[in-house]
């Protein structure tokens, strides 16, 4: 017999979140793993929070939840607390029951704000990577370096002169601006949206634009981040980031190598990475000019081969400017964007894991 499509009432439900999930979906691995990484970081959520007061979000669910903003390209934090409202599966994942009441975005991003200043998004990657079950996928000699454009949540109209000489809009809620040929650069203007987000051009010839510089460390062996770090834009940036990274990671006690772009191609870099006890697998730039990587290096077979896998430090960008929410997010500054950035390459490393671990282990 035909069923009915009349709606019965409001009835309780006696079936679990937990038995809604599949035993075979994704989720299930990366959740397992992101809360062995949170109860490791216990001790140091516990420094954050006073012992007495009013109950503020849990970071474990907090982080979680920014997880998923990554896993989902849900653009913002509204928009994520409304679909934590209907959405089962992310309730699951960020722990909350079918009742439980969702938080206000405000409140969200208050309490998101606190872990800033605590590095919490790089102690979370940091504990991640020497989970026991991730730290078996990581090689332990061979790496990758590269930066990013990130582009500012800012517009170009708000780049004016720091003088205050410039031209002002034509009336209106969104009046125009003409500035073709005006001379303009970073020391002379500046954002009155985002006054740290720098000019910058992706390359010769490509227009210029409010941005910061998104830069990553990643092993070669299954192209996981291994360090990330977002800063202001500079001639500069990603040569000193990628430095920082290295000592950061692997502070010379043992040799690495490390394989990076022709912008990397210099004198300092090239010396500062032999005194770090790294051998510089380099591309060569030999454009009307000599390259710092002579034969000593080239004639190796390892130099081909990490020039190969030196290309999968692209992989990370593309995700996280398609999926995960990098093309232009909707945060001013260069802390929360570093945290963001930060969070979203962890996400980056925890969606690999399904795939090389396997769902049912």
């Amino acid at each position: 017999m035909r069923g009915s499509d009349l709606r019965t009432g409001e009835l309780f439900s006696y079936v679990d979140l937990e038995q809604r999930v599949p035993e075979s979906h994704p989720l299930r691995l990366i959740r397992r793993i992101v809360n062995q990484v949170l109860a490791a970081l216990d001790g140091e959520f516990g420094k954050l929070y006073a012992a007495e007061g009013r109950p503020s979000i849990a970071p474990e669910r907090l982080l979680r939840a920014l997880l998923l903003q990554a896993f989902y390209s849900i653009r913002s934090e509204r928009q994520l607390m409304e679909q934590l409202h209907y959405n089962l599966l992310y309730r699951w994942f960020v722990g909350l029951g079918v009742d439980d009441r969702v938080w206000v975005p405000t409140v969200f991003t208050k309490n998101r704000d606190r872990l800033l200043e605590a590095e919490v998004a790089r102690k979370f990657l940091a504990e991640l990577l020497a989970h026991r079950q991730v730290r078996a996928l990581l090689s332990d000699d061979h790496f990758s370096v590269d930066g990013t454009q990130v582009q500012a949540w800012a517009s170009m109209k708000s780049f004016v002169a720091k003088d205050g000489s410039g031209d002002p809009p034509s009336p209106g809620r969104n009046g125009e601006r003409h500035f073709h040929g005006e001379q303009r650069s970073n020391e002379t203007h500046s954002s009155t949206t985002d006054p740290e987000a720098k000019l910058a051009k992706k390359g010769k010839g490509k227009e210029a634009k409010l941005a910061y510089t998104g830069n990553v460390m990643t092993e070669n062996r299954n192209g996981f981040v291994v360090e990330a770090e977002l800063r202001q834009v500079s001639g500069m940036v990603e040569r000193e980031t990628a430095k920082d990274m290295i000592v950061r990671y692997s502070p010379g006690a043992k040799r690495i190598t490390v394989g990076a772009d022709k912008g990397f191609d210099t004198a300092d870099f090239v010396s500062d990475m032999r005194d770090f006890n790294v051998t510089p697998h380099v591309a060569q730039n030999t454009t009307n000019r000599l390259s710092a990587i002579d034969g000593r290096t080239i004639r190796h077979c390892g130099y081909e081969v990490s020039q190969q896998k030196r290309k999968r430090v692209e992989e990370p960008f593309g995700w996280g400017k398609t999926i995960g929410g990098l093309a232009r997010p909707m945060l001013r500054g260069v802390k929360k964007l570093d945290f963001k950035f930060t969070m979203t390459m962890a996400a980056y490393d925890l969606i690999k894991l399904p795939r090389l671990i396997g769902v049912t282990a």
